[in-house]
């Protein structure tokens, strides 16, 4: 069965002549979906009840429910979306002056494993479908008026490459909620293949990688993905995809205290980028993870160290701040908490 937001825009008007339905029907169904954000097809008052009846039966809305939030003193709300399966992902909410960022999964779990995630700590259960994922986004809108959307929550983005595609093309259409390209950014933790399809959709996504550690032996410990694909195809993948597409790519390196926080650390670090052009650093501190209580988080001297080290480079770098602390601010953590507690099946 399709579900309504899982349909592109343009799409609507062949689905509709199948039918024998007029043309100018397709608009008065966008602008119930995406302009009056209705939450059942019984609300689209503009569409003849008869239509609103076949379309519940043909074109049903994505269930979902919050089952849970958690909200930080700084702002941040973590929400927890439950799904008619009984499965359920984490969708996350940051408040800053100008913006309001909302971070989204792709899959239920992640598969990839990285030690210090707690996304992964449990494997993955499957992927998000198109409407799913967009159902995040319509359980974030309840909230606030989005802004900026980050493709960094539970799972691997690339591994779902094509739900999470069509998934963005719709947010960002004109005719659907019609958030910018450019406020738009994928995160992979990568996944080698991913970076030419990306690079030929044409579309001005941002796109950011996880890296986390500047050689293999490191990476390897941290990211398992880098036993497939090591640290030079990656950066040789990252290289062409800024030739391709003359779009910066960001770097994420969280830094674990004692793991992989060393001067020398962050000098291979400045080496390593520096081999892809227009490339930039995101600094971040491991926010703490229960599955990990080994790794720590390091003090503010070590992150200036880097930014230091970094900057002396002529490496574009940005310290960030840890958001959501309070809040299970690692990503998987709220759902960890509350997986006990999520029944098999929703009644909706």
């Amino acid at each position: 069965m399709t579900k309504a937001w899982g349909i592109l825009p343009e799409e609507w008007k062949p689905i509709l002549a199948e039918r024998g339905m007029r043309p100018f029907r397709a608009d008065q169904i966008l602008q119930s979906l995406y302009r009056d954000w209705i939450e059942s097809w019984d609300d689209a008052t503009t569409l003849p009840k008869d239509f609103r009846e076949q379309l519940k039966v043909e074109f049903p809305l994505t269930k979902y429910e919050t089952l849970a939030v958690s909200e930080s003193a700084d702002g941040t709300k973590k929400l927890l979306i439950g799904y008619e399966d009984g499965n359920s992902v984490e969708t996350v909410l940051i408040p800053a002056t100008g913006r309001f960022t909302q971070c989204i999964s792709t899959q239920v779990g992640c598969p990839m494993g990285c030690a210090f995630c707690a996304s992964g700590s449990q494997g993955v259960v499957r992927s998000l479908t198109a409407d799913e994922i967009v159902a995040e986004y319509m359980a974030g809108r309840k909230v606030g008026e989005i802004t900026n959307i980050v493709v960094m929550g539970m799972g691997e983005p690339f591994v779902n490459y094509d739900e999470m595609m069509r998934a963005l093309k719709l947010i960002n259409a004109g005719k659907g909620p019609n958030l910018g390209a450019r406020h738009i950014t994928i995160s992979t933790c990568g996944v080698v293949p991913g970076f030419a399809r990306l690079a030929s959709e044409g579309i001005q996504f941002e796109l950011s990688v996880s890296l986390h550690a500047p050689n293999d032996e490191l990476r390897s410990q941290l990211m398992p993905v880098n036993r497939r694909w090591g640290i030079d195809e990656l950066l040789d993948a990252c290289a062409d995809y800024t030739r391709k597409t003359k779009r910066i790519i960001t770097f994420e390196y969280t830094v674990i205290e004692g793991v992989n926080d060393s001067r020398a650390c962050a000098e291979e670090l400045a080496r390593q980028v520096r081999r892809v052009p227009m490339a930039k650093v995101n600094l971040i501190p491991l926010s703490p993870v229960s599955h990990r209580p080994d790794f720590r988080t390091p003090p503010e001297s070590t992150m200036l160290m880097f930014l230091d080290v970094l900057m002396r480079a002529h490496v574009q770098t940005m310290l960030r701040r840890s958001r959501g602390k309070d809040a299970d601010a690692a990503c998987g953590q709220l759902r960890l908490k509350n997986i006990s507690s999520v029944p098999p099946k929703r009644d909706f």
